[in-house]
């Protein structure tokens, strides 16, 4: 099934159940894949849904950030809600360890020693945990690896 059915039947869900909240945010997930289908003329395949679906989450996450910084708790539980709700569309997060994994392999294949080539490895890892694991993470855990 794709994104775009699974938001359609999970509004009309939320519609029946009178979720207000749930459906705000499935709309929104909705408008945004549409509006990137308006963008580039054509339906997206699953990759470019991920893509939209990842700016998402990364959008409350930094919102979180944000609202916490300014003790706004009031929209800090309801960001976190909204975060809930995304991350159900959203493919399983990958652990630390295979994270370590898949950088330490990176690593290896491209022969990296130092800092200097940090930028090769976060090109190699990327596209391999897009929308699986967070670009942070995957940033601390090679810096670390590198050092």
């Amino acid at each position: 099934m794709s994104l775009l059915t699974w938001l359609n039947e999970d509004m009309k869900t939320a519609m029946k159940a009178r979720d207000k909240e749930k459906l705000t945010v499935i709309r929104m997930l909705k408008s945004s894949i549409q509006n990137e289908q308006i963008k580039l003329g054509k339906e997206l395949n699953d990759e470019e849904e991920l893509t939209v679906l990842s700016r998402e989450m990364k959008q409350r996450k930094d919102s979180l950030t944000e609202f916490e910084k300014a003790n706004r708790e009031d929209l800090v539980e309801k960001v976190k809600a909204e975060i809930a709700i995304v991350e159900k569309y959203m493919p399983e997060q990958l652990t630390q360890e295979e994270l370590t994994a898949i950088i330490t392999d990176a690593i290896q294949q491209t022969g990296a020693t130092s800092m200097k080539e940090f930028g090769k490895i976060m090109g190699a890892v990327m596209p391999k945990v897009k929308g699986k694991a967070d670009g942070s993470q995957v940033n601390m855990i090679a810096k670390q690896l590198l050092k």
